[in-house]
């Protein structure tokens, strides 16, 4: 699968480790030497059949000596494992099993049985599906000696080997044990959407935002806070084979591994994040550490992250407010408050606000079904982006350099509503409240916004200050 960026452009990429193709094989001898050259470090080959007759079936043309052709090629020429993927299904090619097996013993490959999976369109059946536990005590039968071979952590094969043998065989056990809690896979469909589950039917447009020139900084609050959203574990192979979701084809396969954890978002160059965008899947978790979107089905807190502050914040039960109005002067006109003589301290501000959906916008949000796209997603980017804008939208409010901004939204069945959580920091001389404030405000709107096509008995209410530490007045720390 090439794009229009070929290896050798992708090779530019800053913190490109992998490049790797997926392909069916059928002109894999051709093109090895262009790949090679182009720098594709790893090769998948789809095989489903050992049978010529049989292969000719699943496929609907002829071709598997070239593919055989071309998976012996790449071994001459290096690729150490080539890595062959066969899709087990009972009553077409279980009966194969060992035979894949039996062509690790004198040749370098990794072969990988994949339980049968539901996609739209491949009509998936329970009865046909072969687990991996069955799998497993069928080829332990031929090799008792078959070998457990320590795996990646973030691996999504459990791998083997029969002593002896040159290859080694792995198991992707996608429906009967479920690997989600390490899976590090993100998918860039053909149309650029974002998946951050292959089983899983929502989507967040990159595309779009690409288009409509978003910061590489945006994107990867998009990125965070779709990673965030992300499930403990699928729904399933029952309640999956229900759901509607792409065919297979229309995922694009792993095309490049990257990996840009724990990197900071001013050192991400707009060619290699527009480049990754458009082009190539992700492998990694994105986490920017100027702008760290928390889990949102995992915590609903907004204070500041413990590494930024003190471990046991005190704060008193009421701060020290003034008597009077300081942004009016002496005629009780409108003026800016002079800070150059406040201290220079570590700011933050906490502020909250209610959304009540109702029970279909709620049901719609939760499943990720609205026709706008990710409503979660699109709310928490526009809250942060809203606090950055803070001084534009309020007259007599400084423009701050934000430290840090958080924003989460987190989904409460009991009165079908939206937690709208928002943590904003700074170092300076004036506080951050407003940047709070106005942050749950806009991610409250813009999820209105995302609503509305559904319902208009939307009601965006209890917008507060929650807390705030840092000022000259003192902490506040609201009670009730």
């Amino acid at each position: 699968m090439l794009t229009s960026m070929s290896p050798a452009e992708m090779r530019k990429l800053e913190g490109l480790k992998t490049i790797a193709v997926t392909t069916n094989g059928m002109n894999l001898a051709r093109l090895l030497p262009g790949l090679k050259k182009a720098g594709v470090d790893l090769l998948n080959v789809s095989l489903d059949s050992l049978v010529p007759a049989k292969f000719e079936f699943i496929v609907r043309r002829k071709g598997f000596h070239k593919v055989m052709e071309g998976i012996d090629k790449a071994i001459k020429m290096g690729y150490n494992p080539v890595k062959v993927n066969c899709v087990v299904m009972r009553g077409l090619n279980e009966d194969e099993l060992l035979d894949f097996v039996a062509l690790t013993e004198r040749k370098p490959l990794d072969v990988r049985f994949i339980e049968y999976m539901p996609f739209d369109g491949n009509k998936w059946n329970f009865k046909k599906m072969v687990s991996y536990a069955e799998m497993l005590d069928r080829i332990k039968q031929q090799w008792p000696s078959l070998e457990t071979l320590p795996g990646d952590e973030t691996g999504t094969a459990k791998a083997f080997r029969v002593p002896g043998f040159q290859g080694q065989l792995g198991f992707i056990t996608s429906m009967s044990d479920h690997f989600c809690g390490s899976c590090n896979r993100l998918r860039i469909t053909a149309d650029g959407n974002l998946k951050v589950c292959l089983f899983g039917n929502s989507e967040v447009s990159l595309r779009d935002c690409l288009r409509s020139g978003a910061s590489d900084e945006e994107l990867l609050q998009i990125i965070g806070a779709a990673v965030g959203r992300k499930k403990k574990q699928h729904a399933g192979m029952f309640n999956i084979s229900q759901m509607k979701n792409r065919p297979m084809i229309l995922i694009e396969k792993l095309f490049a591994q990257l990996r840009y954890a724990h990197r900071p978002v001013d050192r991400l160059r707009p060619t290699s994040l527009r480049g990754l965008c458009s082009h190539s899947s992700i492998l990694g978790c994105f986490k920017p550490r100027q702008q760290n979107i928390r889990k949102c089905h995992h915590q609903s807190g907004g204070g500041p992250d413990s590494s930024d502050g003190p471990e046991n914040p005190q704060f008193p039960n009421q701060d020290q407010t003034s008597d009077h109005l300081t942004h009016t002067d002496a005629q009780g006109k409108a003026a800016m408050v002079n800070v150059g003589d406040k201290a220079v301290t570590r700011r933050t501000a906490t502020a909250s606000a209610r959304v009540i959906l109702g029970p279909k916008a709620f049901k719609l949000v939760r499943a990720n079904q609205l026709s706008k796209g990710d409503a979660l997603a699109v709310a928490q980017l526009a809250g942060i982006m809203g606090a950055k804008q803070t001084s534009s939208l309020i007259p007599l409010c400084h423009p701050l350099p934000l430290d840090h901004a958080t924003v989460t939204m987190e989904l409460q069945e009991e009165g079908h509503l939206a937690m709208v959580m928002a943590t904003c920091q700074t170092t300076g001389r004036t506080g951050v409240e407003m940047e709070a404030l106005t942050a749950v405000s806009v991610a409250a709107l813009a999820l209105y916004d995302m609503c509305k096509a559904v319902s208009r008995d939307i009601v965006i209410t209890d917008i507060k200050l929650l807390s705030k530490t840092g000022g000259q007045r003192g902490d506040f720390q609201r009670t009730s």
